[in-house]
């Protein structure tokens, strides 16, 4: 074990305020795909994997990535609320996670091209029509490679009909009592391809220049903005590059997350990759941290920190060192639902924990 000792209270346990939200501590659990809804719809898998996590002491657990239409889900599996009725079970998780002392938070996300896909332990590529899959949509129609199925280019027309299905979700998941809203603009689903060069071929006023290709992220952002309450947050995921010569980069993330916090956004969520087949990415420990950091300078706006942070030292040094201000943990809130409550214990933080789990304190 680390014998790392910070020099006063642990950083990752200090609590964070955005707007009228406070987040307990700086430990969010990203939004992970569970691929177990049906028709959209939240099941009881949903409110025993995501509520173990808000028992676990998290600041804020992140629903994963929940379609605005039926055609932007990632597989026939994932969640959605793109129907009145689907808010109510989420209702009960929103419910359940506050209950417990986390904020309650969810991604509202539409897959673009890479949608019907399989899911992870099925297969890879596309779902056959006959099999519950359909057509995906996207900025133009090449597939995101030859497993996948070829999109239908969406006509500038449509792009209006995105806006609303997305400010619609938005509306749906207020009402289903989540005070968190994070707008996923990442990992190349459609608001990323529409963002990327190397998938954004469009010649009409949504591709080619910067300005055109972030049209449509900030239509949503601005959309999902004005219908979220004043005082409650909204994040954007955004992928930092491509990891591909010629695609979007950290220069461009930052323009645009200076962008997004001029149109009120409170936290940019900074990951990357997704976009195209051919990307080459490294992942080790912390890769992801200096695209935070320079989000933060530059852009003068709160970040958040993923990938491959699975070290309650390396979580406190990073925000100590104010290359983020939250910390997102994903693959390893899988393995450790309550990996903030051993955390504490690492770094000499006290905090509270479930009565009912309190026998089994060290």
């Amino acid at each position: 074990m680390s014998t790392y000792v910070p020099a006063d209270a642990a950083t990752l346990f200090e609590p964070l305020v955005l707007g009228s939200v406070t987040l307990r501590n700086r430990i969010v659990v990203a939004p992970m795909c569970q691929y177990s809804a049906v028709d959209g719809f939240a099941t009881d898998w949903h409110l025993v994997h995501l509520g173990s996590r808000a028992v676990g002491g998290a600041g804020a657990v992140l629903v994963e990535a929940t379609a605005v239409t039926p055609e932007g889900r990632i597989s026939p599996q994932d969640l959605g609320l793109w129907r009145d009725e689907q808010a109510a079970p989420l209702a009960r998780i929103a419910a359940f996670l506050e209950e417990h002392g986390a904020v309650a938070a969810i991604q509202l996300a539409h897959a673009g091209r890479k949608a019907s896909a399989w899911r992870p332990w099925e297969g890879t590529g596309a779902v056959p029509a006959a099999q519950g899959g359909w057509t995906p949509v996207g900025p133009g129609d090449e597939p995101f490679d030859e497993a996948y199925a070829k999109p239908r280019a969406l006509g500038e027309g449509e792009l209006a009909g995105v806006v609303e299905a997305f400010r619609a979700a938005a509306r749906r998941a207020r009402q289903a009592g989540f005070r968190l809203v994070e707008v996923h603009a990442a990992h190349g689903y459609l608001l990323h391809q529409f963002l990327s060069p190397l998938v954004n071929r469009r010649t009409d006023r949504y591709g080619g220049a910067f300005a055109n290709r972030a049209r449509l992220a900030l239509e949503v952002v601005r959309a999902v903005r004005r219908e979220w309450p004043a005082g409650l947050p909204v994040w954007v995921r955004l992928s930092a590059t491509d990891w591909a010569e010629g695609g979007w980069d950290p220069e461009q993330t930052v323009r645009l997350a200076a962008l997004l916090r001029d149109e009120g956004v409170d936290l940019i969520d900074v990951s990357s990759g997704g976009a195209v087949a051919h990307q080459r990415m490294e992942p080790r420990p912390g890769y992801q941290v200096p695209f935070a950091e320079r989000v933060r300078r530059e852009a003068g706006v709160r970040t958040g920190a993923v990938g491959l942070i699975t070290e309650p030292e390396h979580a406190d040094a990073i925000l100590r060192a104010g290359q983020a201000d939250v910390i997102l943990l994903a693959r390893v809130e899988l393995r450790e639902p309550y990996w903030p409550l051993h955390a504490a214990q690492r770094l000499g933080a006290e905090i509270a924990w479930p009565p009912q789990y309190l026998r089994g304190k060290p």
